[in-house]
């Protein structure tokens, strides 16, 4: 194909954003720039890169993803790189001992190309290279999307996991999705960012009553409180509602007169 011909192709750039959580290396995220760039997608967010950013061995390995690269975005965690999503799904190469739709990659891509085509932020999470997301990530994704790979050497590196699923993506521009069997609520899904504040909100006031008990199973009890909030798929008039339940069992609330009482 000719240089002329290229210059008349369209850029395809639309999609789920891709998160890693803690790239190593920027040939690493450079690569990954490449398989989205192959398969349509555009939106990069990284969160805390352990080389900073920018970084010129991404550039090079993008191989001339570069709209990539210079609109990727930089956070300091992963509640900050989800914050504006709607929906969120955690790549994991085992499923998890949690509450979560676990799907295959083409049954995933299909769900995020519909709620897409609805108008709702989606994000596709990706952990580290050594040894991926801590229950505490996944605790903030929807669900769970796992790879079929071979059980006895399940080693897929970031890019190659980028790649499998952007693949995915790109199949789902032709499908038919009025068939697909499950559907889409309709009602906006409230921003990850309000879901975050009502479970921290919520663990905050369970520490101060005692909840967690035995502290040595703090952390398992919190996540799984957080996971069924996030599998409520609560909406921003009921994220409110339940923020004034909360302050209201700690003791907080207004008397007649406006004058909040702190008991």
């Amino acid at each position: 194909m000719s240089g002329t011909d290229l210059k008349n192709k369209t850029l395809i750039t639309e999609g789920p954003a891709i998160i890693l959580c803690e790239p190593q290396l920027g040939q690493n995220i450079g690569m990954v720039a490449r398989a989205m760039a192959n398969f349509g997608l555009a939106e990069l967010r990284l969160v805390n890169p352990r080389d900073g950013w920018p970084s010129e061995y991404a550039t090079k390995a993008a191989a001339g993803a570069i709209h990539v690269i210079e609109a990727a975005k930089v956070f300091e965690t992963v509640e900050e790189a989800v914050a504006d999503l709607s929906f969120v799904l955690a790549t994991t190469a085992r499923p998890r001992d949690m509450i979560k739709v676990v799907r295959g990659p083409e049954e995933a891509a299909i769900d995020l190309r519909r709620r897409f085509v609805g108008g709702q932020q989606t994000g596709l999470l990706f952990g580290r290279e050594r040894w991926g997301l801590n229950n505490d990530e996944i605790a903030l994704a929807d669900e769970i999307v796992t790879f079929p790979v071979n059980p006895a050497f399940a080693s897929l590196n970031i890019a190659q996991a980028v790649l499998l699923m952007s693949y995915e993506w790109l199949k789902t521009a032709d499908r038919n999705l009025s068939i697909e069997s499950f559907p889409v609520d309709e009602r906006p899904v409230a921003d990850r960012k309000h879901l975050v504040a009502l479970m921290d909100h919520l663990e905050n006031a369970l520490d101060k009553a005692g909840y967690f008990f035995p502290p040595a199973r703090r952390d398992r009890m919190a996540q799984t409180v957080r996971n069924i909030f996030v599998h409520m798929k609560l909406k921003d008039q009921e994220i409110q509602t339940l923020r004034g339940v909360v302050a209201s069992l700690e003791g907080r609330r207004k008397d007649r007169g406006g004058n909040q009482n702190d008991e």
